[in-house]
């Protein structure tokens, strides 16, 4: 019958011995190949009867051999020194590499609307990666006409209420969970926290596990602790400015990424602050940058390299694997990875207290 799967791409990689990736290049014809593990792939395939969808034939017909990674489009602001990006984009090059396609950069821009959809329509790539997407009636629509539509996407580090995107996420609740928890238990009682803007389900998460810790640690949270930047040490800085009236009483403070956290001790330096006067600081992402900083900041590590790497494998299994494909949209993906805490000095220190 055609389009009836009779065997899957595993079976076949395990009949002929090799990986489901071989399986992939030798069956698309994508990047060089042995002769011999030719053969053998494609006598497995035809001795266990695999016969792709008419999906999947089509997908992998109208190839265009491109991964497409959706990025925002910022004036002025250095996309590639972000630790975020540029671990993630390692990740989903490595697996990009490994599968012999090719990566194609496609950058939005906040001011248009956004047509993701158009992409695939110009056979620009085969499926897309979207990261740095925020919360926002145009951009749930756009993702949704690519689901409609039966487009091969991923959304990264974000998750939409009400949606059921294919999405690869982290934790964020329990890592920021975790971070306030430590800052508890290192004896503070008034925490502040910087934030990023709510449009981003990773801020919004990060609040729900501050705001969890907090009770957990029968500590009222007080909306004057709350503080918001956007990720750029500069708004870390900014954000230092309205914090210093409650600096003699605040004793922890957790921040939403390690650029946030330079710029506010950038600023604590300018003040001429002690170290020893400073509140005990946790932040989030732990990148280079974080061991290096005076004191070195505890933060919250997360797998952005796995992230990206996990992202582009999945989707780069669509197009050679017809179960898969069929059931991508039926039963969206929801990959969770898990943050973790890396203690440094700057919480740990004997840091001012009220007396």
């Amino acid at each position: 019958m055609s389009g009836y799967l009779i065997a899957t791409r595993k079976e076949v990689a395990e009949f002929a011995g090799v990986s489901e990736a071989t399986v992939s290049r030798v069956l698309n014809g994508v990047g060089p190949m042995k002769e011999e593990t030719r053969s053998k792939v494609l006598r497995a395939a035809e001795k266990l009867g695999y016969v792709p969808s008419a999906l999947a034939r089509s997908f992998a017909r109208n190839r265009s051999g491109n991964l497409g990674v959706v990025l925002p489009y910022i004036p002025k602001a250095r996309l590639f020194s972000s630790y975020y990006f540029s671990e993630m984009l390692s990740g989903i090059g490595s697996a990009v590499r490994e599968q012999g396609y090719d990566l194609l950069l496609l950058f939005r821009s906040e001011q248009e609307p956004q047509e993701y959809e158009s992409f695939f329509l110009a056979q620009k790539v085969d499926a897309i990666i979207i990261l740095g997407s925020r919360d926002e009636p145009g951009e749930r629509e756009a993702i949704r006409k690519l689901k409609d539509a039966k487009h091969p996407f991923l959304v990264v580090n974000q998750h939409f209420k009400g949606e059921s995107f294919p999405e690869v996420d982290v934790d964020h609740e329990e890592g920021s969970r975790q971070a306030v928890s430590h800052l508890i238990q290192q004896g503070c009682k008034h925490i502040g926290f910087l934030n990023g803007p709510l449009t981003y389900s990773n801020s919004a998460d990060r609040l729900s596990g501050y705001q969890k810790a907090l009770a957990e640690g029968d500590l009222h949270l007080d909306s004057s602790y709350l503080f918001e930047g956007n990720f750029s040490r500069r708004s870390g800085y900014e954000a230092a400015e309205k914090m210093r009236e409650l600096l003699p009483e605040m004793d922890g403070l957790f921040v939403s990424n390690d650029r946030m956290a330079i710029g506010v001790l950038q600023k604590f330096r300018e003040w001429q602050i002690p170290e020893e006067k400073y509140p005990k600081i946790v932040a989030y992402d732990d990148s280079d940058a974080a061991e290096i900083t005076v004191p070195p900041l505890s933060s919250v590590s997360v797998p952005f390299y796995e992230m990206g790497m996990i992202a582009a494998n999945k989707l780069l299994q669509i197009g050679n694997d017809a179960e898969l494909f069929r059931t991508w949209f039926d039963e969206p993906v929801r990959e969770l990875l898990q943050a973790e805490l890396i203690v440094r000095a700057s919480s740990r220190r004997n840091t001012h207290v009220n007396n």
